[in-house]
């Protein structure tokens, strides 16, 4: 291991100690008690707000925007829903145990809170730039809500290397494993040709980008739930072994043995927060970024459809691919995408396989599409807007690279980012959290059942 491996493990290692579990958590909690567990009373209004009658939102409404409502929601799931979702859940319970899954449940249920704060706050600071576009985010509510410039521009920093040298990384590097180990293909040519496909779509900006995700989105989700959902079926006798190990492992994992022999709570709580806050971004304030550019008359609208971002990517997708390398007992070999390729080959021998490296596919190249947007908004709001199409040359650039890379290092490269953009998140959402409060109060004072004129409706 050469010194930049053991560097950025040792900082990403840090970054995830014991303070950032109570930090990500506690911060979730704050505000789910302060919005009284809004992301269980307005949960079938989220989802009617986001899959309902008119839910497009394609009339024009109040406050300016790029896109509509759901192509938003689907833009923020390509961006979420990636190999975070197959490889990360894998290496969370090869480097943590089962018991990490529990912290991904945990992280997921308050983080819907945190995500509602961010999406809101993005779209009530979301301003018009030169070019014309829409933008929101972190910066914006640090910069004009909290008056601290100063944090803007470091969060903004962060936002903008994390899919530069992060995202990008991850991705190609778990779709070049996966395209390897099941088709035999060099990862070189696979970073090139995902460079290209890359590139073909996010040259374009957020429409283009919403366009595609717009009809990506649903599909990938809908073909990943089926061939997990046929696995831990055909297994379901193992199913409550496998809950067991995972509120076992969560409290007390050096009991379970086997593949984690020497793994304590600790570990299970770092991996399991890590590789859960990665996945769903909750805290991170991608969702600011991509819910921002939403046509909407009404906020605390969008923001209740940006809580599904979480639900769906990690209460239901983590926790398919979980429990699959669970039942199927792959689990106490291999690390990231081959365990879930060894989990659907057991069920469907040949044809699993195909599935997940589809999937692992699908979900790259969707969050290869999607976050360099969240990237390019950062540092034009440093830079101005004339570096959005250099940073979108330099994202195709760098995808080749993490085709290649080591994948615990490209891992540990995202978890420093993303856990220096949660910590200097926090303080903004923290901060505002009185602002948000009055605004949900205000929204719902006016719209007791929860539905506005929203556009199109």
């Amino acid at each position: 291991m050469n010194f930049f491996d053991t560097t950025i493990k040792t900082l990403a290692g840090i970054v995830w100690g014991p303070h950032m579990a109570v930090l990500l958590l506690g911060a979730g909690i704050f505000l789910t008690f302060r919005l009284k567990f809004i992301q269980v009373r307005k949960f079938p209004l989220a989802v009617s707000l986001a899959f309902g009658p008119k839910r497009r939102g394609e009339e024009a409404g109040k406050k300016q925007g790029d896109i509509t409502p759901f192509q938003a929601m689907s833009t923020s799931l390509a961006g979420v829903i990636g190999n975070g979702n197959i490889a990360g859940v894998c290496t969370a319970i090869a480097m943590g145990g089962p018991g990490s899954v529990f912290w991904m449940w945990l992280c997921a249920f308050f983080g819907m809170a945190t995500k509602l704060v961010e999406a809101l706050l993005g779209q009530h600071f979301k301003k018009l730039q030169p070019d014309g576009s829409t933008a929101g985010g972190p910066m914006y509510y640090i910069r004009e809500g909290l008056g601290l410039p100063w944090l803007a521009a470091l969060f903004a920093f962060f936002m903008g290397c994390k899919p530069l040298f992060s995202t990008t990384t991850i991705q190609s590097n778990s779709i070049a494993l996966a395209l390897k180990t099941q088709l035999g293909i060099t990862p070189w040519i696979t970073g090139i040709g995902l460079a290209l496909l890359t590139w073909l779509v996010i040259i374009g900006g957020i429409r283009s980008i919403a366009r595609v995700t717009e009809w990506l989105s649903p599909i990938m989700v809908l073909l990943y739930v089926a061939g997990a959902f046929i696995t831990i079926m055909l297994f379901a006798s193992k199913i409550p072994a496998a809950f067991g190990l995972i509120f076992q492992g969560a409290f007390n994992p050096t009991a379970i043995g086997g593949g984690i022999a020497g793994a304590t709570v600790a570990r299970a709580i770092r991996y399991g927060l890590s590789r859960g806050a990665y996945s769903n971004e909750a805290g991170s304030g991608t969702a600011a970024v991509f819910h921002a550019p939403a046509r909407t008359e009404e906020p605390v609208q969008q923001s209740l459809i940006a809580t599904l971002d979480v639900f769906i990517d990690t209460i239901i997708i983590c926790t398919l691919t979980a429990l699959a390398v669970l039942v199927t007992g792959v689990w106490t070999t291999g690390t990231s995408t081959e365990m879930t390729v060894a989990a659907f080959n057991s069920a469907l021998p040949g044809l699993g396989g195909l599935i997940v490296v589809s999937s692992s596919f699908l979900f790259g190249y969707s969050s290869l599409i999607a976050t360099p947007y969240y990237g390019e908004i950062a540092f034009s709001s440093l830079l101005g807007v004339w570096i959005k199409k250099p940073y979108r040359w330099m994202v195709c650039l760098v995808i080749f690279v993490g085709a290649v890379l080591e994948v615990e290092v490209a891992w540990s490269i995202g978890d420093f980012f993303n856990g220096m953009m949660v910590l200097t998140n926090l303080i903004g959402i923290l901060g505002l959290s009185a602002l948000a409060t009055r605004l949900v109060r205000d929204y719902f004072n006016r719209f007791p059942a929860g539905k506005g004129s929203v556009s199109g409706r």
